[in-house]
């Protein structure tokens, strides 16, 4: 039973660990919004006091009008480079996080399955049926992890 104690720490800790890699893996793709919207937003400003002079500078309404309709060209096509860089960073964080959190998951049940396993062989007798309705319900609730774990893939790639 000791090694059964054992086994249940050493998953503990394991989790323990899966979780801080994913925190780290969330935060890092944090801090690379964080960032990018901090270059944006320094740009922005930047420009913004730049287009006002300008602005301020026109010497007469056809100059002003010309001015103003240079402006909104490089408006949008920031803002839709800014998207993109918003989508990139996303994507990459959600595919990282994705391959940790599988590799995690994988390495749990198969940690959780030894020990089952190691459990079972420890049961008294006549306590078969429990153990073998228990290994049924762990293999089924691993079996809809997996489906849903699919299905969540399937539902990321189409996004």
């Amino acid at each position: 039973m000791n090694n059964a104690v054992e086994q249940i720490i050493a998953i503990s800790k394991a989790h323990l660990q899966a979780l801080e890699g994913l925190t780290t893996h969330a935060h890092a793709g944090v801090e690379k919004l964080v960032e990018l919207n901090l270059a944006a937003s320094r740009e922005s400003l930047g420009e913004s006091f730049s287009n006002l002079q300008a602005v301020l500078g026109a010497k007469n309404v056809q100059e002003l009008t010309a001015l103003q309709s240079g402006l909104t060209k490089p408006v949008a096509e920031k803002s839709a480079a800014y998207l993109q860089h918003v989508q990139a960073i996303a994507t990459g964080a959600s595919s990282d996080f994705t391959k940790a959190w599988e590799a995690n998951l994988a390495e749990a049940q198969k940690t959780l399955s030894d020990l089952i396993e190691t459990l079972a062989k420890n049961v008294p007798a006549g306590a078969e049926p429990a153990v073998a309705a228990f290994k049924n319900a762990m293999n089924l609730g691993q079996n809809a992890v997996e489906s849903t774990q699919t299905s969540a893939k399937k539902a990321v790639e189409g996004a």
